[in-house]
């Protein structure tokens, strides 16, 4: 037996034993086959050594002996590799179906080939379900074709999108997903499929949006106090009502929140409003709105009579959501008095629904208030007025239950000051005692306490602390009171409105709150203006020599300073008369004076200043 047969022979054994060695390891059925291999071709080396050959002839078989063991070690590496292979695409499968993103595999058209368990979890459906579909199958319609197209010739030219997008699920709600599609292409470059994956953002996108809607309503908020704020501050500017309508419309006009606003009253003559004043629109154009859309008048009376804001659609019908309001109704009130209505109409953000309904109740209480004080403020400073005079019988009113009550003249001699809350009343009482009044005054609701002055003759003198009365209304609503007589529960009360003011709202006002307040006359006068010189020339020629000389050299002299500078008898011996004489002339100088500001009679000295000047607070 040659060299060369024994080393081929020695080969193939070893090799079935390397071969025996990898598939006891393995397991893996190709080394199996490659032990048989060897050892059929092994046992064939041994025979064919019976009928020996030359050492050239059996080179051959050694070369093959050498190609066979190598198959079974190259053989071994190769497992080796697709093992770990196997184990890696193992793991990246694991990986895949257990992730919390919903991950799809489709081919070049778009139809799902494969989908992770996590689909479900996103969208609704299976994954059996989804495969052979195409994502459009949870398309929620919320955005354009043009969308798509964009997003289709961005992945089909071999680029990554990613982005945001509403899906529906399969339930019908939609949902936000975070998408990432990424095409999977050749060798050439071409694109053979689309691997998709889909992350719900759906809670992360809903709270960005509360709080985006929350910082909208800020900032819309902001911008309504700030629109608040201006007007305000504007309001204690005004000097009359039609400035401050004028400036309340305009400020509302300049905001981005509100389009045009505009102020109205109720028309007597027919079912329209009438436009006082508006900005934002022109008055042509918005009367002959109002004169089509007969819901107006319908909204202005029932808010004017419920004193509450309301919003209103375009056509001016009362609605109750405030976020699909086109405009809101603003009752301008004070007290029982009615200006009319503000009527400011939403913008493109409509800030009504974040404004609060009492945000405007008290806009409209602050502009009533500010045009109630105009108007009384003009009623005093006016010459040019409107003198009214009601018939006070049977009026539920302090001053008339008196006199009802115990059969007696009152006279109202002025209106002063009394606490933060009510008024003070002096008046004059005849025919009835002091006692009486007291008595009565401590019964009265109206009549929160009753003060004595003097009492003479038959007549005694009351300071009257009122909560209510048909004075004070007046005082409130900008008018000023000339005279009020009361007897025996009958009367008259004269009172002064300017011209310039709302006489018809304050005439409803007052009867409003006083419904058997009967007007009975009503016309046009001029008030006489008394000048500083007059009323100090009329009020010199009241006073004697000397006490025109006790009040002047008393002045000089320091006596009215605290502490005094000089004593009444340091003033007393500089006039050359005694203590007691100084005393009488300076109290009778003193009560002419206080009688020029206070007496309303007109006899004496106010016949002598002028005409009768209106009581006021």
């Amino acid at each position: 037996m040659n060299a060369v047969l024994v080393a081929s022979v020695i080969l193939r054994v070893a090799g079935v034993g390397y071969s025996l060695v990898l598939l006891a390891r393995s397991g893996d059925r190709r080394f199996g086959f490659l032990t048989v291999m060897l050892s059929l071709m092994a046992t064939r080396q041994v025979l064919s050594a019976r009928n020996s050959t030359t050492p050239v002839e059996e080179l051959p078989g050694l070369a093959v002996s050498v190609l066979a063991v190598l198959t079974v070690y190259y053989l071994s590496s190769y497992v080796v590799e697709e093992r770990r292979v196997t184990e890696r695409l193992r793991g990246f499968r694991k990986a895949i179906e257990h992730a919390g993103h919903a991950i799809f595999l489709t081919d070049d058209d778009g139809t799902i080939e494969y989908a992770n368990p996590a689909v479900e979890s996103v969208v609704g459906h299976r994954p059996e379900e989804v495969v052979g579909e195409n994502p459009r199958l949870w398309k929620s319609g919320k955005h354009d074709a043009q969308f798509y197209e964009e997003l289709w010739d961005q992945i089909s030219s071999g680029e990554v999108w990613d982005g945001e997008i509403v899906n529906r699920r399969k339930s019908g709600a939609l949902c936000w997903v975070d998408m990432t599609i990424a095409p999977i292409t050749d060798d050439a470059g071409a694109v053979e499929r689309y691997v998709a994956v889909e992350r719900d953002v759906t809670e992360r996108k809903e709270r960005q949006v509360r709080i985006e809607q929350q910082n909208d309503r800020l900032e819309r908020l902001n911008n309504t106090n700030e629109v608040l704020r201006d007007v305000n501050r504007e309001l204690v500017a005004a000097s009359s009502r039609q400035e401050i309508e004028r400036v309340v419309c305009e400020r509302f006009a300049r905001s981005r929140l509100f389009d045009a606003a505009w102020i109205g009253m109720p028309r007597l003559v027919d079912a329209g409003v009438e436009v006082r004043t508006a900005a934002g629109v022109e008055t042509d154009v918005l009367e002959s709105h109002l004169g089509d859309a007969a819901a107006y008048r319908t909204v202005v009376e029932n808010v004017l009579e419920r004193r509450r804001p309301a919003f209103v659609d375009a056509d001016g019908e009362r609605i109750d959501d405030p976020a699909h309001a086109a405009g809101v109704v603003v009752p301008l009130s004070y007290q029982d008095a009615d200006y009319g209505v503000l009527f400011v109409e939403a913008g493109p953000d409509n800030a009504f629904e974040v404004i609060d309904r009492g945000v405007f109740a008290d806009l409209g209480l602050t502009v009533g208030d500010a045009i109630n004080a105009v108007e009384s403020r003009r009623t005093l400073a006016s010459d040019e007025v409107t003198q009214l005079e009601f018939r006070v019988d049977g009026v539920d009113d302090p001053l008339v239950s008196l006199s009802a009550a115990l059969g007696c003249t009152v006279e109202l001699d002025r209106i002063g000051h009394g606490d933060t809350t009510n008024c003070a009343a002096y008046v004059s009482v005849t025919d009835c005692e002091p006692d009486d009044v007291s008595a009565h005054a401590a019964d009265a609701q109206a009549i929160e306490r009753a003060q004595v002055l003097c009492a003479r003759d038959g007549q005694s003198a009351f300071r009257l602390i009122l909560d209510d009365a048909v004075v004070t209304s007046l005082a409130r609503y900008g008018g000023a009171v000339r005279s009020l007589t009361v007897a025996d529960g009958t009367g008259r009360l004269v009172a002064e409105i300017a011209r310039t003011n709302d006489v018809r709202s304050v005439v409803e006002a007052i009867q409003s709150a006083y419904p058997e307040l009967d007007l009975v006359a009503q016309h046009e006068r001029e008030r006489d203006a008394v000048s500083e010189v007059e009323f100090r020339t009329a009020f010199e020629d009241t006073l004697t020599n000397r006490q025109h000389e006790a009040a002047q050299t008393a002045y000089f002299a320091g006596f009215f300073e605290w502490p005094r500078d000089a004593s009444g008898e340091d003033v007393a011996d500089a006039m050359g008369i005694n203590q007691s004489t100084f005393s009488q002339h300076l109290r009778s100088a003193e009560r002419k004076l206080f009688e020029s500001l206070f007496d309303r009679r007109e006899d004496g000295v106010t016949d002598e200043l002028g005409p009768e000047r209106p009581l006021s607070r």
